[in-house]
């Protein structure tokens, strides 16, 4: 299969066009899933040539938005979650863990993908509480304005937000860390934001950054268009001036791990951060679950 030239920017919604790797697909094919074309199996297979691990990793980025969602919607309360860049359905969906926790809470996914967005509305809004828009994260106040999205959930209480493995697919032209500032500035104190990014660790270490290089160019010059890795310092300007929760924006399976690790991390597996950020409540919380931070993220 002959390697398409090189494209820069977030182009439009693949949709079904087979000649055109989706970022949906590429992920779903990563994680064994069967909704992919050939076009988004090459893409895959060129970046595991260099990084077998790509699907633990995968894996690793859906035990990270578990242990988050976990977290907020049973430790922290809160009880409405917008998952942006929701993507292809799989195992153990945003709304599935929030729902173990609170059957009352609600889920929107948001996806500019129409492919995304039919396979979602069948597959993931199993109950009123669970719906799914289309809407493009690039664009925040018409997102958080959208007729579903402000029918559903009340952005005038806490709310938390997920960005898990989208925001490196975003080009610096569009200037990633302002579009989420704006995000930042229109939520209620006391909402959450948990991002998870492809990394560049730079000087840390010459062979993860050599490999980080290659990643990127094998995702952006190789049929997708994007997936940029950034610095940590980078990633961590997303957050904007939000208060980060401990450990910080780290390794994944180094936030709050739900056990010891089974077997040594290899490079392709650390080249992926995450992290939880907290907009203090009038209070002037740090992020610190209080009896204050639960009753203000609950209508219970």
């Amino acid at each position: 299969m002959p390697e398409p030239t090189p494209q820069t920017g977030v182009r439009a919604p693949v949709g079904v066009d087979p000649t055109r790797a989706s970022i949906a697909r590429v992920y779903d094919a990563t994680l064994g899933g069967k909704d992919n074309y050939d076009v988004d199996r090459f893409v895959r297979d060129k970046v595991a040539e260099i990084a077998p691990r790509q699907s633990d990793v995968a894996r690793m980025n859906r035990r990270w938005l578990h242990r988050v969602v976990r977290y907020l919607s049973g430790t922290v309360g809160i009880d409405q979650f917008l998952d942006i860049g929701a993507g292809l359905p799989t195992v153990g969906n945003t709304h599935e863990i929030v729902q173990q926790q609170n059957p009352d809470a609600k889920v929107v996914y948001v996806d500019n993908d129409p492919v995304c967005n039919a396979h979602g509305r069948v597959l993931l809004e199993t109950n009123e509480n669970t719906h799914f828009v289309p809407a493009d994260l690039t664009q925040p106040d018409t997102l958080l304005s959208h007729a579903e999205v402000t029918k559903h959930l009340d952005l005038s209480r806490p709310i938390g937000v997920v960005l898990c493995g989208i925001l490196h697919h975003v080009d610096d032209d569009l200037d990633p860390a302002a579009i989420m500032q704006r995000y930042v500035d229109r939520l209620a104190p006391g909402s959450y934001i948990g991002i998870t990014h492809f990394w560049d660790p730079g000087a840390e270490s010459d062979e993860a950054h050599q490999m980080a290089l290659e990643l990127q160019r094998r995702f952006t010059e190789m049929g997708l268009g994007s997936g940029w890795y950034r610095s940590r310092a980078e990633i961590t300007s997303l957050f904007g001036d939000l208060n980060i929760l401990e450990p910080g924006v780290v390794e994944l399976d180094d936030w709050w791990p739900s056990g010891p690790s089974v077997h040594q991390r290899s490079t392709d597996e650390r080249l992926i951060l995450g992290g939880l950020g907290y907009k203090p409540d009038n209070a002037g919380g740090d992020g610190v679950v209080t009896p204050l931070h639960r009753s203000n993220s609950t209508t219970k």
